[in-house]
């Protein structure tokens, strides 16, 4: 019975832990990054949950330690106030930046075969 368990957080951590790093790295946006980081939250439990049952002290150390790093990430994507602000504001500021370079490349690609 505890075999299957640990084959299931292992096999969960695996793969959850997997997602959540291509989440971060496709910088899809101040929302889906910090639920990323929830997602990370949910592999450390299982980490720790599954060094208990093994006993691997070290496992259980490591991923308490990120459970803290990764609740601060969550908190600072989701749920600060002031920072969601600010990154709400650089979020408008980049969908500018974004309209402004594709005009300007639109424009250049215009002038450029005349």
């Amino acid at each position: 019975m505890n075999e299957t368990i640990l084959d299931a957080l292992q096999y969960y951590g695996a793969g959850a832990a997997t997602i959540a790093a291509l989440i971060v790295s496709l910088n899809l946006g101040r929302r889906i990054t910090g639920w990323a980081f929830v997602l990370f939250m949910a592999v450390a439990i299982a980490w720790i949950v599954s060094g208990l049952i093994s006993q691997t002290w070290p496992l259980v150390i490591q991923n308490a330690i990120l459970l803290v790093i990764d609740t601060f990430g969550a908190w600072q994507f989701l749920l600060d106030p002031h920072k969601r602000k600010v990154i709400e504001k650089q979020e408008e500021l980049a969908e500018e930046a974004e309209a402004q370079v594709t005009a300007e490349e639109s424009g250049a690609g215009c002038s450029a075969t005349k």
